[in-house]
């Protein structure tokens, strides 16, 4: 009988709380799941203000006070976000001419940034020149696949980081294009360059499965895709495992939405990637459930505009 009753009790307890609408399963789900935002951005090429008013197809568009007005908005509206970059922060500009990479690495710096990757032209100084900025940023270059090995860049650079957002740790590495015929060398001096594939299949095996990181992010400065058989994301995303997301860069290639590739095990590894020149700011939302699995759930390619609005 004293079970009975108490049986009684808890069902009539349950029952009021859901006339009462406070048994929230949604919330308990909620509660569960996380939504990780990632920003992300690639060839800014020194474009720290907007297009001029000209008449351009570009006017107005861009430029790091308006694109960190974006980042904050976000941030405000979101608990965990991630800001990445894709390579080729330097040459394009003026700016670039007379301080050769310090104000834009500063206002990557002052965007709290939370890595980038090298592109070609962040050679266009000589690796010496990209060194010397290197104490104004307080983000890591990540670079997996060059060896700076005897050249003012050893020991500058990591080829890979984790980081905590919530529950979730995340694997971000980076990865260059192949430097010889495309910098002179002079620019890059003593790097070495190594097979990306070999490298990605290594570092993202590595993040996964040793440093068991819920999410893998490759910021890839190999180019979207080549109608020969270069190496480029499409390649690198079906001949790897263990990467979820590829943030690309090198062929100014605007993507409206991420493109789904299926990798070597028939998952699927999505690439993004937003133009150049600082005029699109990318966004992806991740849901993570409570295992961890995590669902695409909003991606855009936002213009970067004074009257943007609805990021």
């Amino acid at each position: 009988m004293a079970t009975r009753r108490t049986f009684i009790k808890k069902a009539a307890a349950g029952s009021a709380l859901l006339m009462a609408g406070g048994f929230p399963y949604e919330s308990l789900a909620a509660e569960r799941s996380q939504k990780l935002t990632i920003l992300h951005t690639n060839d800014v090429h020194s474009h720290l203000e907007p297009f001029p008013m000209d008449g351009g197809k570009y006017q107005g568009q861009g430029g790091v006070a308006q694109r960190a007005a974006l980042v904050e908005q976000v941030r405000r509206e979101e608990e965990h976000v991630l800001l990445f970059d894709a390579g080729d922060i330097f040459q394009g500009t003026p700016y670039f001419n007379l301080y050769k990479g310090e104000p834009e690495i500063k206002a990557m710096s002052m965007l709290q940034y939370d890595a980038s990757t090298m592109g070609n032209h962040d050679f266009d100084a000589g690796i010496d020149g990209f060194a010397k900025q290197l104490p104004h940023a307080n983000f890591p270059i990540l670079i997996a696949n060059y060896d700076f090995t005897n050249t003012p860049l050893e020991g500058k650079t990591a080829p890979y980081t984790t980081i905590k957002k919530g529950k979730l740790k995340i694997g971000v590495f980076g990865l260059g294009i192949e430097l010889h015929g495309l910098v002179p060398e002079s620019a890059y001096g003593n790097t070495k360059y190594i097979d990306p594939v070999m490298t990605a299949n290594t570092v993202a095996e590595k993040l996964k499965k040793r440093e068991h990181c819920d999410m893998v992010i490759c910021l890839s400065h190999l180019g979207y895709q080549y109608d020969s058989n270069k190496i480029s994301d499409m390649v690198l995303a079906k001949e790897t495992d263990n990467i979820d997301l590829i943030i690309g860069g090198h062929t100014h290639t605007f993507l409206d939405k991420p493109v789904p590739v299926l990798n070597k095990s028939g998952k699927e590894t999505m690439i993004n990637q937003v133009g150049w020149a600082g005029l699109r700011l990318g966004r992806l939302d991740y849901v993570f459930d409570s295992k961890k699995s995590s669902k695409l759930s909003n991606a855009q390619s936002v213009i970067i505009i004074k009257q943007t609005r609805g990021f």
